[in-house]
Parts: structure tokens; C-alpha cells; sequence
């Protein structure tokens, strides 16, 4: 005759799943029932919001680096600089880098005004030789327009990026509402105590 093997309990995670299925235990609380809803609807409001904010995200990542390239290009203009001094050669830094080399120069604003300042310079250049630089309005170095391969990047990191955030906020609610129905519970657990332990100490 066969013995029969003592169920083994489950694993942690089985248990607590379990401990917040919304079934019809009669010693389950109210506010169990409480927090598996609410664990139950920050799932829900993951999974459905998360694919809607991504393209969200995405969308008006991309609306918005559009609009800064635009205004880039349009505010934005190549200028001649010439150089005040020679450049210095390149420092190697290590690890196959190199330190790249500024060198004061002048140059001439859009709107006429004369403006000096350092700009990067290949190791070779010389006094009176001519780099081209980019420059605002004002005349001030600005560097490059924003790319659309940079743009398309700032729209897919925002559509990453987006999920994560959702998933955080709903995830410390979810926790904090838990949080204060335990303190609630124990509170509960605390009351029915000093009423049930006169008896049960009583009975000894």
C-alpha cells in the first residue's frame, strides 16, 4: 500500500499570488480583496497604457526634434573663422583617444558684428588658415544642426524610455496603497486581538 506524500507547499511567489486571488475565502479581509483590485488594475493599466505612451512618447519625441531642427537650420549659418595662432599637435589621452586642438580665431557674425573666440582646428593648421564653424544669430558657436538620424534617436530613446516610467509610477503607487492597507490590516489584527485574547487566555 502506497503512502501518501504530504503536499509540498509552493513556491514564494505561487503563495503570494494565491494570498491575493480574488476567490470566496471566508478569511479573506476586504482590504485582501482591496489590494489584489488594485494590483490588478496597475497590471492592467501596464499593460494596455504601455504600447499607447511608447507611441505617444515616440510621436511627440519626434514632433519636437523636428521642430528644433527646423529652427536650427533656419537661425543657424556656416561661417569662415581664421585662425590667430597655430593649432597644438594632438594629445593621445589613452585607450586610442586623442584630445582634439582649439585655437583662437575671429570670425563675423550674420548680422556684421566681428566676434573672436576658440574653435576646433586640425593639428596641422597654421596662423591665417580658414576653418568653417556654425554659429546662431548672434554670431556665437553652436555646433551642427540636429540631424534626423539624431532626432529619430531622442524618438526611439523617449518610446523606450516612456514604458519604464509608466511601469515606476504605477509600480510606488501600487506599493504605497499596499503599504497603508497592511498598516490597516495590522491595526484590524490589533483590535480583534484585544477583544479574542481575554477569551482565548481565559479558556487556558
Amino acid at each position: 500500500m502506497r503512502q501518501s506524500r504530504a503536499t509540498e507547499p509552493g513556491p514564494p511567489r505561487a503563495l503570494w499570488l494565491r494570498a491575493r486571488w480574488p476567490d470566496h475565502n471566508p478569511l479573506r479581509r476586504t482590504s485582501d480583496r482591496v489590494e489584489a483590485a488594485i494590483c490588478a488594475a496597475a497590471l492592467v493599466l501596464f499593460l494596455a497604457g504601455a504600447p499607447l505612451l511608447a507611441l505617444f512618447a515616440w510621436h511627440w519625441a519626434d514632433a519636437a526634434a523636428l521642430h528644433v531642427q527646423q529652427r536650427q537650420q533656419a537661425t543657424w549659418h556656416r561661417v569662415t573663422a581664421v585662425l590667430l595662432a597655430d593649432a597644438r599637435p594632438m594629445v593621445d589621452i589613452g585607450y586610442g583617444g586623442v584630445a582634439g586642438s582649439e585655437v583662437k580665431a575671429r570670425w563675423t557674425a550674420p548680422d556684421g558684428a566681428p566676434r573672436t573666440g576658440d574653435v576646433p582646428a586640425p593639428a596641422t593648421a597654421r596662423a591665417g588658415s580658414t576653418v568653417r564653424i556654425w554659429v546662431d544669430e548672434s554670431g556665437a558657436q553652436t555646433g551642427p544642426p540636429l540631424r534626423s538620424q539624431q532626432a529619430t534617436g531622442q524618438a526611439v530613446l523617449a518610446s523606450v524610455l516612456a514604458p519604464f516610467v509608466l511601469g515606476t509610477v504605477l509600480l510606488c503607487a501600487a506599493s504605497l496603497a499596499v503599504y497603508l492597507l497592511d498598516r490597516r490590516r495590522l491595526a484590524a489584527w490589533a483590535a480583534d486581538w484585544r477583544v479574542t485574547g481575554p477569551r482565548w487566555n481565559s479558556h487556558r
